[in-house]
């Protein structure tokens, strides 16, 4: 379920649990057609059996890749309604703590960090997101995500 915040009350919900999203991995399909897109075809990625011979025993997700399904899977766990638009303003703290094995189950949990008024009558809110990886007690990525809305 989707939990819905109106504008107005996001100061009420700083240091609070969004949600946590439903677990999802990423096949080789995934994995090869982000490495095409973007041209990083580190072999780390997309070499099944020269990253088997790697510390982590098998191709691992992009760090990037993981990263870029962030408003994907926000919009599954929670809205802000109030505002006539909502920018992407940017990224702090961005960390990949552990692998994500190609294959491995994810999902994302968000908490809603802090909120702060910006010029122009807007509302600033970060939210710090963790990509848990099933069975692994180190996330696979963590960032604070700001988003600035506007009336």
């Amino acid at each position: 379920m989707t939990l819905t915040i109106d504008a107005r009350d996001l100061p009420a919900h700083v240091g609070r649990s969004l949600g946590t999203g439903r677990w999802l991995a990423l096949q080789r399909h995934d994995v090869d057609g982000f490495a095409e897109l973007t041209g990083d075809l580190q072999w780390g990625h997309i070499d099944v059996e020269r990253a088997g011979r790697r510390p982590f025993g098998s191709p691992i997700v992009h760090g990037c890749f993981t990263l870029s399904l962030l408003p994907k899977l926000s919009i599954e766990i929670y809205g802000v309604t109030g505002f006539g638009v909502g920018l992407n303003y940017g990224l702090n703290r961005v960390r990949f703590p552990a692998p994500l094995p190609v294959g491995g189950e994810f999902r994302l949990g968000v908490e809603l960090h802090e909120v702060r008024s910006v010029p122009g009558g807007g509302v600033e809110y970060i939210t710090r997101n963790t990509f848990e990886l099933r069975g692994s007690s180190k996330p696979v990525c963590m960032a604070d995500w700001i988003v600035r809305g506007y009336p």
